[in-house]
């Protein structure tokens, strides 16, 4: 290691695109308990063109380097953020439509802004990718790297967001406006299997899921649970056709191809959990999730079947099955959807936090995120009241 202040041996750079660097390198420092920040990850999102200056998500990840030597010619990485030029608000999951409007107004442009997220996916995990071992002003550095990118090329606003709470505790002390969100989370009891779940629910409750499942189990349709080496290239592009059939009849638009899918069981066939429903020979909905550490993360539901409580088969009841199977303590089910409650997933605060550039609109925000935050912790206890299990 060169003489020299830490600071000295610290340096940032842009990178256009994941693979500007190593998998070695940016999963040390993503680490190894959530899928969706590691380096196979983001490859199939952006070589698949899912991500691209085209789609409105122009990679320019920022990266930081602490340290030179033989190993490390350019400076080993130690840090990074996943980061997007946007032009507008799709795929994020953590709306700001109403912002936009409200630059409009003023006068002001809310295009672009910079995205520190995991692309189509509202699922918590860390954004600021940093190596354990990595030098303690390395963060400080990221930090204020970010906001020196956002001021070179002139953005609105930084948005991390569904980062970690202690990542919002941090960016909130450095000044970035706080949010908060709510999801809804399935916790494993150390159940022994879905029945003794089922045990801890309302009487009522516990008869409403059963009599669902019941009707599923006599519609003649058949569930099957894929992963690893059980996943074929005619599942992945039956699930991408049933995708593009919830896309087409919801959003009118489709955030991920088929090449994506395809990719995403090449590099991560072992952390896939893949749900396929058959009838008559043929595959007619889907509900893929993603393994990482000791969750369950649904991710993306497809069909354009009406066969009654199939979707809640599916995407809820299957994965509380393979949680309960796998000692897995957590299934996250993605947002939205007061209806998981009834079924057992809790609610949950997600994060997000936002750096906003002085102007007459961020005071504003400021304090329409603070009563925001106000009413989603009142909602929360409220639906916390509401949760179907039985009273102790």
């Amino acid at each position: 290691m060169p003489d020299g202040s830490a600071q000295d041996r610290i340096t940032a750079e842009i990178l256009f695109g994941v693979n500007r660097v190593s998998a070695a390198e940016w999963d040390a420092c993503a680490g190894a308990g959530n899928p969706f920040v590691s380096h196979a990850f983001f490859t199939a999102l952006e070589e698949s063109g899912s991500v691209s200056g085209r789609t409105g998500w122009l990679p320019l990840h920022l990266a930081v380097r602490d340290r030179q030597g033989p190993q490390w010619p350019n400076g080993r990485l130690a840090a990074v953020a996943p980061m997007y030029l946007k032009n507008h608000s799709f795929g994020e999951y953590v709306f700001d439509h109403a912002w936009a409007e409200a630059y409009d107004r003023a006068g002001l442009s809310y295009y672009p802004k910079l995205q520190v997220a995991v692309p189509f996916t509202p699922v918590t995990g860390p954004r600021l990718l940093v190596r354990p071992d990595a030098d303690p002003q390395v963060l400080p550095t990221l930090l204020a790297t970010l906001e020196q990118v956002a001021r070179h090329q002139k953005v609105s606003s930084i948005h991390a967001t569904f980062c970690t709470e202690a990542e919002w505790q941090r960016l909130t002390e450095a000044g970035w406006l706080p949010r908060i969100g709510l999801q809804y989370h399935w916790h494993n009891r150390d159940y022994a299997g879905f029945d003794d779940f089922l045990g801890t629910l309302a009487a009522r409750k516990r008869k409403a899921i059963r009599k669902e499942r019941q009707i599923v189990a006599e519609s003649g349709v058949r569930l099957h649970t894929l992963t690893g080496s059980d996943l074929k290239a005619e599942h992945w592009d039956a699930f991408h056709r049933c995708y593009l059939e919830t896309s087409d009849r919801k959003w009118g638009f489709a955030y991920l191809n088929r090449e994506f899918f395809h990719r995403l069981g090449a590099v991560l066939a072992d952390q896939v959990v893949l749900v396929m429903a058959e009838a008559d020979g043929r595959w007619i909905a889907g509900a893929l999730n993603l393994i990482g550490g000791d969750t369950l993360y649904g991710r993306n539901w497809g069909g354009g079947t009406d066969v009654r409580f199939l979707h809640f088969e599916a995407c809820y009841y299957r994965a509380i099955d393979f949680a309960i199977a796998n000692r897995l303590r957590r299934v996250e089910a993605g947002a939205q959807g007061e209806h998981k409650l009834q079924r057992g997933y809790q609610p949950t605060l997600t994060y997000s936090a936002h750096w906003i550039r002085k102007c007459a609109v961020r005071d504003t925000l400021a304090a329409h995120l603070e009563r925001e935050r106000q009413m989603i912790a009142e909602t929360k206890i409220t639906l916390e009241a509401e949760l179907p299990y039985r009273q102790e």
